[in-house]
């Protein structure tokens, strides 16, 4: 890694962790887009990548979250989401392979796009 790449790397973190301690995004919607368009990786890397970062940065979040009371009551769900969350990421993993980085950016571009409009003109969070 080069000093450049090591800064754009902390730029990165900084607001990707910004954005998942105030958005619960997890930073991803962030972290993939930034580590191809300014770091210059493939997609796939990126996602591997956002995942890993992602690890740490949910338990520091989730820690504070807890002390400040924002999980009353909430853990049942989080139990229950966590679970199949992470029994489909792992099978999810396999089909990363299975397609290619262009698709995969499609993919996400659309992701982000739907999900954005719909809060968007909800006006709800």
């Amino acid at each position: 890694m080069t000093s450049n790449e090591i800064l754009l790397a902390l730029g990165i973190g900084v607001l990707s962790g910004t954005v998942a301690a105030l958005c619960g995004v997890g930073g991803g919607v962030v972290m993939v887009p930034a580590f191809v368009l300014l770091l210059g990786m493939q997609q796939k890397n990126a996602v591997a990548t956002s995942l890993a970062v992602i690890i740490p940065t949910a338990i520091m979040a989730t820690v504070q979250n807890a002390k400040n009371g924002f999980l009353s009551g909430a853990w049942k769900f989080a139990l229950v989401t966590a679970i199949s969350s992470s029994l489909l990421a792992y099978f999810g993993a396999d089909w990363l392979k299975r397609l290619s980085n262009e698709s995969l950016t499609r993919i996400f571009g659309v992701v982000l796009l739907v999900i954005g409009a719909r809060m968007l003109l909800q006006g709800k969070a």
